[in-house]
This record gives structure tokens, C-alpha cells and sequence, in this order.
């Protein structure tokens, strides 16, 4: 659910935004048909839908029609932000746990890419033609191989494995919420992999990284 946005959502909205929105009407439909209709047995996994159809909707609004203004991600991935607090409360808090788990992986996504200077060059990426775009967001990966980067990056990624450690220590004593705080943990760890999966193909096939 966290590696969609990235490989699937990112070029099937520059191909066709207008799809790619309306499918989040699917998810969230689903999801709510799960938990109303589906028992005790399916009522987690549709939440968990919700969730993603909220992190669906601000990636396709970005993703189709701002993705030359870094500056914007973030505002615009928080979209349903109040919808998730007041889900915490409610049967739908499994969903508000990951789409809000997410939108902290987000934030801590745009803020290395701000301190190492890569922003700076989004724009620029994400506009190029076809035959340029490759090479520039090969580039671009480049500038994270320096010393001061790498040290930014491993402070980051230190300080993620840390949040989510104590979100999957308050699932243990926290047995009526164990499970929001378990997605959470599991979605903020899995955005740093789908990173360190997004800087790779970068340099292998920077095609494949859905920004192209």
C-alpha cells in the first residue's frame, strides 16, 4: 500500500490524472463496503482501504496536476488530515493510523530532500523531456553521495526506526489500539524502504521511479 503511490500511482496520473483520481472512489468504496458489510472478519482491512484512499487522493491531486511545485507535496498529501484525527476515535482507525503514519514518512521524505538540496532540482526533473528526464534524476541521486548528505540520511533514517519502535511498543500495551499503532509503525518503516527503493532505481533504471 506504501509502494503504490510511488511505482503505479505517480505514472498512471501523468498518463491520465482524471482515472487515477476516480479510482480512489474504489478504494474508499470498498473499503467502506468491508467494514459495514463484511464482518468482523474484513471490517480491519477495509479501514486500512479508507486510509489508503485518503494518501490515493492527495497523491493523484499532486501528482496530476502539481508535480512541478515540490513545495506543495506536503499541503496537498494532507488533504483528508482532519478526517484522519477525528477517524482515531472511530471504527476507521486503522486507516487514519496509516494514512497518518504516511503523511509523517512524507514529511520526513521533503524535508531531506530540502536539507540535501535535491528539491532544488524537481522541478526541473519531472518537466524534462523523455530522453533528458533519465539522466537528470540520475544526476540529481548523485548529490546524495557526500559526506554531509549521507550523514542527514542516516540521522533521518535513525530517528524514523526510533518513532516507529516506540509506535509498535504502545501496540503492545495498548490492546484496544494495538493495531492502529502496529500499521503505523509498519507504514513509517516501509516509507524509508520504498526511499532507499526509489534512490536505487534511480541509478539503475530511472524509468521505473514513477516520476518519469
Amino acid at each position: 500500500m506504501v509502494v503504490l503511490p510511488v511505482f503505479l500511482q505517480a505514472p498512471w496520473v501523468h498518463l491520465h490524472p482524471i482515472s487515477a483520481c476516480l479510482f480512489t472512489f474504489a478504494l474508499l468504496g470498498s473499503g467502506v463496503a468491508l467494514v459495514l458489510f463484511g464482518g468482523d472478519k474484513w471490517s480491519r482491512a477495509g479501514s486500512l482501504l479508507v486510509g489508503v484512499s485518503g494518501s490515493w487522493l492527495g497523491g493523484c491531486l499532486f501528482w496530476g496536476w502539481l508535480r512541478q511545485y515540490p513545495v506543495m507535496h506536503l499541503p496537498v498529501e494532507a488533504i483528508a488530515l482532519p478526517l484522519a484525527f477525528v477517524g482515531l476515535e472511530t471504527r476507521w482507525r486503522i486507516g487514519s493510523g496509516f494514512y497518518l503514519s504516511c503523511l509523517l514518512g512524507t514529511a520526513f521524505t521533503d524535508l531531506m530532500m530540502l536539507f540535501t538540496g535535491v528539491m532544488h532540482s524537481w522541478p526541473e526533473v519531472v518537466q524534462a523531456s523523455l530522453t533528458e528526464a533519465p539522466e537528470l534524476l540520475r544526476q540529481t541521486a548523485e548529490q546524495l553521495f557526500r559526506p554531509q548528505p549521507i550523514l542527514m540520511l542516516i540521522l533521518a533514517a535513525v530517528l524514523i526506526f526510533s518513532i516507529a519502535n516506540l509506535m509498535s511498543q504502545r501496540a503492545l500495551a495498548h490492546s484496544p489500539s494495538g493495531s492502529t499503532w502496529l500499521v503505523a509503525s509498519a507504514a513509517l518503516q516501509t516509507t524509508l524502504w520504498v526511499d532507499g527503493l526509489f534512490l536505487l532505481t534511480a541509478f539503475v533504471q530511472p524509468r521505473l521511479s514513477g516520476l518519469i
